[in-house]
């Protein structure tokens, strides 16, 4: 049986409130209390019951994801995720919300963010690009007592704050590896597709795929980058101007998580059949695409295993242990029109 509080209790030489003290790190014990309390916890192996101990306490989590206000295809998917483990994590004591309500402005967005209360919310997810605003701000929350994740958008390894995502650098590398190799030995130019470049997912991504095109594939030569910043008539007239003036376009790589206006620009101003068309994300409308042969790849991240990852880091930060890491791990998916119906 695995050792008790009372059992930690007698290891140290104190009494059970001391020990209750010392695990919930509650001010008005000794140093040297907290030291032999700790030191009993290696010796017998403790380790807390944290459900218990909550129950006891009758304590639940609220976590919130903040998301940008606008989006398409790919943010509706991710909110079908974020409802779906709000339902499944009822019974465990986990409120799980969430709020579309982060501009493209990042002073506005840090706004938001300053208006978020320790005594309302445990910990968010943030889905908004890296800024400066943005990381002072998040470095508030944390001092404020709110445990932050950086969720899709962000910079890995910026601790305290944990990121789930993929590594962005790789999937543009992927993306340039797919174009290269579907188009050998075809020479001529790479239409860029993003929807802002002011993005450090995006700036990531470009550069992976412009390292793997130069560096292995020097027939292909991938364009400035077109942004579209979501907008339906820009996209339109960029797009256009592009094939007007570069008769030599052999594919396109839309690096954005919204795919859907760029390529119906392109399938409204050329034929995607002759030329190699890759996309990020997996949507209803990426896998339309796929099956009618628009795209030839989608580079994806399970948004499921996205939203379930931010709960499970959140809720390990609130119960103050280390996450596991391994289970935290966000790979990167190559989807094309065969394996579409593999889950």
């Amino acid at each position: 049986m695995r050792p008790t509080t009372k059992d930690l209790a007698k290891a140290a030489g104190v009494s059970l409130a001391t020990v209750d003290r010392v695990l919930n790190k509650r001010a008005g014990v000794r140093k040297e209390t907290v030291e032999a309390v700790n030191d009993a916890i290696e010796k017998i192996g403790f380790v807390r019951n944290q459900y218990a101990a909550n129950l006891a306490r009758g304590r639940n989590y609220r976590f919130e994801f903040l998301l940008p206000e606008t989006g398409d295809d790919f943010l509706a998917t991710v909110i079908d995720r974020i409802q779906e483990a709000r339902a499944a994590m009822r019974l465990d004591a986990i409120d799980i919300s969430y709020r579309c309500a982060l501009p493209n402005d990042p002073h506005k967005a840090a706004e938001i963010l300053a208006g978020v209360a320790a005594d309302e919310t445990d910990g968010v997810a943030i889905m908004a690009p890296e800024s400066p605003q943005l990381r002072d701000a998040t470095t508030r929350l944390v001092e404020r007592g709110v445990q932050v994740v950086l969720f899709i958008s962000g910079q890995p390894d910026l601790r305290p704050v944990d990121f789930v995502g993929v590594d962005n650098y790789a999937a543009g590398a992927t993306a340039g590896r797919l174009l290269g190799r579907f188009l050998a030995p075809t020479q001529g130019k790479i239409l860029v597709i993003s929807e802002t470049m002011n993005a450090l997912d995006s700036v990531e991504r470009r550069l992976g795929f412009d390292r793997v095109l130069s560096a292995d594939f020097p027939r292909l030569t991938p364009l400035p980058s077109l942004e579209t910043f979501g907008d339906l008539a820009r996209t339109e007239r960029v797009v256009r101007n592009s094939y007007e003036n570069q008769a030599d376009i052999v594919g396109a790589y839309v690096l954005g998580s919204e795919a859907r206006l760029a390529i119906e620009a392109i399938r409204g101003t050329t034929d995607p059949a002759g030329q190699v068309i890759v996309a990020h994300e997996r949507t209803r409308y990426t896998e339309k695409m796929l099956r009618e042969r628009v795209l030839d790849a989608v580079i994806a991240q399970n948004p499921g295993h996205l939203v379930r990852s931010a709960i499970r880091l959140l809720k390990a930060r609130s119960d103050q242990r280390p996450p596991l890491v391994s289970q935290e791990q966000i790979r990167i998916e190559i989807l094309i029109e065969d394996n579409l119906d593999i889950r």
